[in-house]
């Protein structure tokens, strides 16, 4: 805790910026002005996690106006904004990633692996190039899930493909999930003034939003999951019944 005794250029120094990135973003209405004794201007804790979030966000590749937007929004002090989304951004089940060679993605994947089929898997960020040919792989998990899959049959293409549309069904399903709370979460504790006394509960409540999530998914998932290849197969036996005849 600093109080509200920084000056403009201990803030800097505490917030790692500029003075005149400082000023540049107090002047585009980022930063709230100081208070001012004896014509010097003081910042306070406020001030430096207003800078933290600042930079936080554009290290998410906002933009400034973008980011002001946010902060006018936001239900409480900057501190909240932080908790918000650190609360929904931060991993379930951390990996270590694991850098890859293209030689060493041919020798798991075998010879699919080119120019088309990497491209296909930045796209839907497996992977994500480095320098001098490598690549990250952020979460080695699905890798070794793909690799399990080709090993069985499926081809590189259509693992890919289906990795595509698991994807567009799961960025649905994950809106569904972050607008209910939103709504019923969120909206109430604004909607009653933002009090600061229920936060914890507030940020509780989001932090559970994933984990929940994600075992209503896999429930849901083992039971549909279930009734295809039951329905799938009583097909194919019937088929063949038939083919017998």
């Amino acid at each position: 805790m600093v109080s509200d005794t920084l000056t403009i250029d201990e803030l800097g120094r505490v917030a790692g910026m500029t003075v005149r990135t400082i000023r540049s973003h107090q002047a585009n209405g980022l930063l709230p002005p100081p208070e001012v004794r004896r014509r010097t201007g003081y910042y306070s804790d406020e001030h430096v996690a207003r800078l933290r979030v600042i930079r936080e966000l554009q290290d998410e590749g906002f933009n400034l106006r973008g980011i002001r937007r946010l902060l006018e929004r936001a239900p409480g002090p900057a501190e909240q904004l932080l908790d918000l989304k650190h609360a929904l951004t931060s991993p379930l089940d951390a990996e270590d990633p694991e850098v890859l060679t293209e030689d060493d993605l041919r020798a798991r994947f075998g010879a699919e692996v080119g120019a088309r089929s990497l491209a296909h898997a930045v796209k839907l960020g497996l992977l994500v190039p480095l320098t001098s040919g490598r690549f990250e792989a952020p979460s080695p998990s699905l890798l070794q899930a793909a690799e399990e899959v080709m090993a069985r049959g499926v081809p590189l293409h259509a693992a890919l493909s289906l990795v595509e549309r698991v994807q567009r069904q799961c960025e649905s399903a994950s809106r569904a999930f972050v607008r209910l709370f939103m709504e019923h979460v969120l909206g109430p504790y604004e909607n009653a003034g933002s009090p600061q006394g229920e936060w914890p509960d507030v940020i509780a409540a989001i932090e559970s939003l994933r984990p929940l999530a994600s075992d209503v998914l896999l429930t849901l998932f083992g039971r549909t999951m279930a009734r295809e290849v039951e329905a799938t197969f009583g097909r194919e036996l019937q088929r063949r019944a038939k083919g017998r005849r």
